[in-house]
């Protein structure tokens, strides 16, 4: 028999699941994140292996989703020093790297930058030549200075030959850093592709202490024969080697592996999906069984980026979120008492009043001491689950696309706050094993690849140029670790370019497979 180990770590609980080869639930635990959150992960693992009773060496796969890499950019920790290399001089040379980040940041990921001449335009015609002598000379002002390096290309979606052929010069200049090529992390729009670029570069020793820590938890349990897989935000996987190369598609992997969990357990591939936590309440949208993408950019740690990203809403609401009157007004969160709740909620003998402690007040669930709770005012507690309803019903309608009701699926611990009350709904779900969706959709999860592209179809043709990017992205899921034989796409999306000639048109393939297997 073959399982699967799926851990998911959120700001409040980090969860931890074990299914059979039939995606049959074996055992599940809830544990407190710790603050370093390698321990918290630990934990979790030693319990829900303890609760399986199954033999270790049956165990063939262990998924991770993590909140390392998204924690290091917001706290500014742990960051690598990051060499910026652009190529696109002169043409770019009006506004720098890194102009519109947070200071803060910016001293932590460093200022070492440099412009080179080359580049391309959008239908891969040569700016200007790239210069190698212009390179080396780079590289002598980057060694011992920096700890990986960023490479951004002028429409390196379009041609990655520069981009290529600059990390080959710098490699040989500055040894085995690690490197982040833009082409390879997002799309068009330079300066943000250059952002999200220079933050992937600056995740690698954070990716690499996360992988191999995981690694070494499960070796340290007796966990030898699984092979090892990160969660992405797309709601699939990538291989250990994959996440070193790309740990930036982490960021946000905790809400996707809710939303496709919720799928999971469910049985529903189109919904809308609240996932209620510890300290945050997120809302997604599952399209076809996967989370729907954001076509905006998007913000990290105050920084802009345009990769691949979740379309999702965040609000300050979850089982430990402080509620508190001030001045006759009701304040629900949105700070949060977090992976602190079973100390500080009442229900458990703490201080503060909590989201949790009104849900118990109110009969809505069953945990920790009711009678610690008894002296809350029960008109007060009604009031503050009206204002939880309303952040609920405001976060939803900001979620759908038109004003027809549709389905919400309920999952998350927290989700126990959330009444039938909800607006603009045409069902509301509460699915058996709710409070693990999230380590579910991490072991349920597929693996997939993904490219975005702009064709010139004067000169390809739509179906060649389609073809070509399908082709692309079966590639790309294999790298990443599908069975060839089971890829499959799952997305395509072309947008005609109307302001750039030559009939340019941006096209988005995902495919998507099993996990190979063992």
């Amino acid at each position: 028999m073959n399982y699967r180990l799926g851990i998911d770590v959120g700001g409040t609980n980090t969860d931890a699941v074990i299914i059979d080869e039939k995606l049959n639930l074996v055992a599940k635990v809830k544990t407190p994140t710790t603050e370093d959150v390698t321990t918290g992960i630990y934990t979790a693992l030693q319990k829900v292996l303890e609760k399986s009773g199954i033999s270790k060496d049956d165990i063939s796969y262990a998924m991770l989703g993590t909140t390392h890499c998204t924690n290091a950019i917001v706290e500014r920790k742990r960051l690598c020093r990051v060499g910026i290399i652009r190529i696109g001089k002169p043409a770019t040379m009006a506004i720098a790297p890194m102009v519109d980040w947070p200071p803060d940041l910016v001293k932590v990921v460093g200022e070492k930058f440099f412009i080179v001449r080359g580049g391309h335009e959008f239908d891969g015609k040569e700016i200007a030549c790239l210069n190698p002598d212009e390179l080396r000379s780079a590289a002598r002002g980057l060694k011992g200075q920096v700890d990986a390096v960023a490479i951004t290309s002028v429409f390196s979606p379009i041609s990655a030959d520069h981009e290529k052929r600059a990390a080959e010069i710098l490699r040989e200049e500055l040894g085995e850093l690690p490197f982040s090529l833009s082409h390879e992390i997002a799309s068009i729009g330079l300066l943000e592709r250059e952002n999200a670029t220079i933050l992937n570069a600056a995740l690698a020793e954070v990716a690499k202490t996360t992988a191999l820590g995981f690694k070494t938890s499960l070796e340290r349990e007796g966990v030898t024969n699984a092979r090892v897989y990160l969660c992405q935000n797309d709601g699939t996987l990538m291989s250990i080697d994959y996440a070193l190369k790309y740990p930036i598609l982490t960021v946000a992997c905790g809400p996707t592996n809710s939303i496709r969990g919720a799928s999971f357990v469910s049985g529903r591939h189109n919904a809308i999906v609240l996932d209620v936590g510890g300290t945050t309440s997120d809302i997604g949208v599952l399209v076809n069984g996967f989370p729907r993408e954001s076509s905006v950019a998007v913000e990290i740690g105050g920084v802009r980026t345009n990769f691949r990203m979740p379309d999702l809403i965040s609000i300050g609401l979850g089982g430990g979120t402080v509620v508190r009157e001030v001045d006759g007004e009701i304040k629900v969160g949105p700070d949060s008492v977090g992976y602190r709740l079973t100390k500080e909620a009442l229900v458990f003998g703490g201080n503060t009043l909590t989201a949790t402690d009104i849900a118990v007040r109110l009969g809505l669930a069953e945990v920790g001491n009711p009678a610690k709770v008894g002296h809350v005012d029960i008109d007060f507690a009604k009031k503050v689950l009206m204002k939880i309803i309303s952040m609920v019903n405001e976060a939803i309608d900001k979620m759908k696309l038109s004003s027809d009701p549709v389905p919400l699926i309920l999952v998350g611990g927290g989700s126990i706050l959330v009444t039938d009350e909800v607006e603009g709904v045409s069902e509301i779900i509460r699915p058996e094993n709710y409070e693990v969706a999230n380590a579910l959709g991490a072991a349920i999860a597929q693996v997939s690849g993904q490219v975005e592209r702009v064709f010139s179809l004067s000169e390809v043709g739509r179906e060649e140029a389609l073809k070509r990017a399908k082709e692309i992205a079966f590639e790309e899921a294999v790298k990443a670790g599908a069975e060839p034989s089971t890829v499959q796409i799952v997305e395509v999306e072309d947008v005609p370019l109307a302001y750039l000639p030559g009939n340019a048109t941006r096209i988005r393939v995902k495919a998507a497979g099993d996990l190979k297997s063992v």
